[in-house]
């Protein structure tokens, strides 16, 4: 290991999904020395156009939102020091059921093992120590996101690689605290009813099912930064408009589920990189 850093690869879906999951993580670990690379397997071709026009809306244009959401990755990733930006560049699929889950350049509809030996390609390039993804539900169910654990776990597979291996999740506890907050803020912007109810996602997991705890807060004006660097995207509005404090307070502790080790370090742990250094 002498001849090499010690390297984390996080595997994500679009662009911006790097800051809001893992942007703590990109950024503590970068600060420590540790060789960061990024792979982002779509572009965003069916984020946000300008002034927020939604795709299938007149004036979107794939083209265009993916160009303008590959420049708000480079100025994300420069903000993290991410050391390595590998994009796959696949077409963006949206939300499950639209109509671009069926396009035949779409990454869903990509057969994993093609996007697969890619992504293998660049695993043994890099040779990571620590590889990050999204559960087989693609953490709520996007499609992109449950194809990256998909070609993320057959690439392992096509290697000879034995990284440390995690799924991003977060612990019911800060599922609850989202729904206080989103209680205070309001999702559309009028005053919120402090006693009604907030409907949240069926996400995360019970937190002692909760394997890994990384401490981020120190890291939190970076991870605020990068997520402000894909302000072009209306659903990140809602973590800005809460200001920085409130953000790291909230978002300061990124938190994993361990699936593949070989270190044997001790579980619960607040390191990726335990029994690595």
């Amino acid at each position: 290991m002498a001849d090499r850093p010690l390297t984390l690869m996080a595997v994500h879906a679009h662009p911006d999904d790097e800051a809001t999951g893992t942007g703590g993580v990109l950024a503590r670990y970068a600060a420590e020395g540790i060789r960061t690379v990024l792979v982002t397997c779509t572009d965003g071709g069916c984020g946000d156009g300008p002034g927020g026009v939604k795709p299938g809306e007149p004036g979107h244009d794939p083209a265009a939102v993916a160009a303008m959401r590959r420049r708000e990755l480079d100025a994300s990733c420069e903000v993290l020091n991410i050391s390595h930006l590998e994009v796959l560049d696949y077409a963006d699929s949206g939300m499950m059921g639209w109509a671009a889950n069926d396009a035949p350049n779409s990454f869903w509809q990509t057969p994993a093992a093609t996007a697969a030996a890619r992504l293998a390609e660049l695993m043994r390039q890099y040779r990571p120590d620590v590889v990050v993804t999204y559960d087989e539900n693609g953490f709520y169910g996007h499609p992109d996101h449950i194809q990256a654990n998909r070609i993320t776990v057959a690439a392992l597979e096509m290697t000879d690689l034995t990284p440390k291996l995690y799924w991003t999740t977060m612990p019911h506890s800060t599922v609850r605290r989202f729904g206080e907050v989103m209680r205070e803020f309001g999702g559309d912007g009028e005053q919120p009813d402090s006693e009604a109810p907030v409907e949240l996602p069926d996400i995360g997991l019970p937190d002692e099912a909760v394997s890994t705890w990384v401490d981020t807060t120190e890291f939190g004006d970076q991870k605020f930064d990068a997520l402000a660097a894909h302000a072009s995207q209306g659903e990140n509005i809602f973590f800005l408009k809460m200001g920085r404090e409130r953000f790291t307070d909230l978002m300061g502790l990124e938190t994993f589920v361990r699936v593949r080790d070989t270190t044997g370090a001790a579980l619960p742990e607040n390191d990726l990189f335990a029994g690595l250094r």
